[in-house]
């Protein structure tokens, strides 16, 4: 595939190895490391996540909106958290098992993995006031992870549409980039595939252009191999008061608390067995490591319509994080005959970014604001009484709407207008890729004192504008509780399903291709409390 520039007269088609070393080296005098590399999937990760919470929240599949008495409103709707008239501590262990199916072009591949997870931990301060207005008055703080990225992603299959290296040269292209700049500006991946000769350059009617290697026609073999770990938290400080046992209000400061770990390796190979047609394989490693903090508030209401029918309203603002993201990446060609190099008689070159920044990776700070959410609620109780331990049960539903096409990107200062340009583009992307939708959360409980038994029920639709690409979360949930001097326990059993999509890269100039990836993931949560 060729790609042409502007008309600069270059002659490189005989450019050696060491030469593009020193080119590279000089232009990193002048030129600075650019690491930005966000992209609307990052947008995705902070948003589309199911709720976490305690094992009673859990069980119930997380419907919490209108039911309230339980730590786990801090983070669903905060006027819940004032239906809890007593003092108590919550801790919230647990375990995952997570295993992926993923289909790559007609071939598929299995993936598994395990590791810890919690729920909501923390503690209540609750109890009746002296005042007129509000009767009840309750504080509550709580860390709660809400997300766990913990994940492993891998597929294989042949592609004859299109080979990664064409996403360098579209990035070339665009900036009409000199063979400098191509091996100066982008050490993060374009520059790394020119210095490896995974791309090159030549000279067509007078035109510098440059080309890829590999030749997608012959058909290319293509690997993929994704390792996530880290998490998103959320620290709350929660103040919630009833007005007569009818109404109650409820706001939750929150500090969001993200750690997040990416490695990716990209194997493309050709499937031709041709070993004369000067591409045997190239490999491309990328490592992101991102950390972030940030603040939202979420307000609430539940009112008791009768005694054994509530309702619920909660609106959650938008995040506002602030990132630190590192980066590191490598490449290895493999271009057999092609370099006529003493120095690389078998055609392999290596390059790496830690090579030209001095063993250092590439680092960049941003904002992110995730999207609003709405969430309306009802809860129907069977045997309503003041005494909880009479209490038969309940039925309890959330319908929330989430505005997924909303999150956007800023520079870190806002006086860094040099990177504007950068952000309008990748937010514009993040709109057309992206969509609000409803999601769907049913739970109930039939209690027998001391033991009470849950089941629960959560879809989570698309987030994605393109109807092709099918995407949607299953929560199926059950859980146990037991209640009883001053001690409760509850175990809960969530079954996550979530069909996404995986691209390996991105163009603009053809259909992407991508992996349907089919993930199942089972979670134990074990919540113990004390009233104190």
């Amino acid at each position: 595939m060729f790609l042409q520039i502007n008309p600069l007269q270059y002659n490189l088609i005989t450019l050696t190895l060491r030469m593009k070393f020193y080119i590279f080296c000089a232009a990193l005098l002048c030129t600075g490391l650019y690491a930005s590399a966000q992209t609307p999937d990052d947008a995705l990760r902070n948003a589309w996540f199911t709720p976490g919470g305690s094992a009673r929240s859990l069980g119930i599949g997380g419907a919490m909106g209108s039911l309230g008495g339980d730590i786990s409103a801090n983070n669903i709707n905060p006027a819940g958290t004032g239906l809890i008239r007593t003092k108590e501590v919550v801790f919230s262990p647990g375990f995952m098992l997570n295993s992926n199916s993923a289909n790559y072009r007609g071939t598929g591949a299995n993936t598994s993995g395990n590791g810890f997870a919690y729920g909501s931990t923390g503690i209540t301060l609750g109890g009746p006031t002296q005042g007129n207005t509000f009767n009840s008055f309750t504080f509550s703080f709580s860390f709660t992870q809400l997300a766990n990225y913990n994940n492993h992603v891998h597929y294989k299959g042949t592609n004859n549409l299109s080979s990664y290296s064409e996403q360098f040269l579209e990035e070339l292209a665009r900036d009409h980039a000199s063979p400098s700049a191509a091996l100066g500006n982008y050490v993060f991946g374009s520059s790394l595939a020119y210095y490896t000769y995974l791309i090159d350059t030549t000279v067509q009617n007078g035109n510098l252009v440059y080309f890829g290697l590999p030749s997608p026609s012959t058909g290319l073999t293509q690997e993929v191999d994704e390792v996530t770990s880290g998490s998103y938290n959320e620290m709350s400080f929660t103040f919630a008061g009833g007005m007569n046992d009818k109404l109650f209000l409820g706001l939750s400061l929150n500090v969001p608390i993200v750690n997040y770990r990416r490695d990716v390796t990209i194997t493309e190979s050709d499937a031709s067995g041709n070993p004369n047609n000067n591409f045997a394989y190239s490999t491309y490693n990328t490592s992101l490591r991102s950390s972030g903090v940030g603040l939202n508030f979420k307000l609430g209401l539940i009112y008791k319509v009768q005694d054994n029918f509530r309702l619920g309203l909660a609106i959650h603002s938008p995040s506002f994080i602030w990132y630190k993201d590192k980066m590191r990446a490598s490449m290895i060609t493999n271009t057999e005959k092609y370099l006529n190099s003493p120095d690389y008689p078998d055609g392999t070159v290596g390059a790496s970014s830690d090579d030209f920044n001095s063993g250092q990776p590439g680092e960049v700070d941003y904002q992110m604001q995730t999207p609003f959410k709405a969430i309306a609620s009802a809860t129907y109780l069977f045997s309503p009484v003041a005494d909880p331990r009479k209490q038969r049960g309940f039925i309890t539903g959330d319908i929330e709407y989430t505005g997924y096409g909303g999150s956007k990107f800023m520079p870190y200062n806002s006086n860094a207008t040099n990177d504007d340009g950068y952000y309008t583009t990748l937010n514009s992307a993040t709109s057309d890729y992206l969509k609000g939708n409803l999601n769907v959360r049913i739970g109930g409980e039939l209690k027998f004192d001391p033991l009470a038994f849950r089941a629960g029920f959560g879809y989570y639709s698309s987030p994605y504008r393109d109807a092709q690409l099918k995407a949607n979360r299953l929560q199926l949930t059950g859980g146990l509780g037991y209640r009883n001097h001053g001690m409760f326990i509850d175990l809960a059993f969530v079954e996550t399903m979530t069909k996404d999509v995986n691209f390996p890269y991105r163009l603009n100039d053809k259909p992407n291709t991508y992996a349907n990836i089919t993930n199942n993931r089972s979670t134990i949560i074990l919540s113990i409390g004390f009233k104190i």
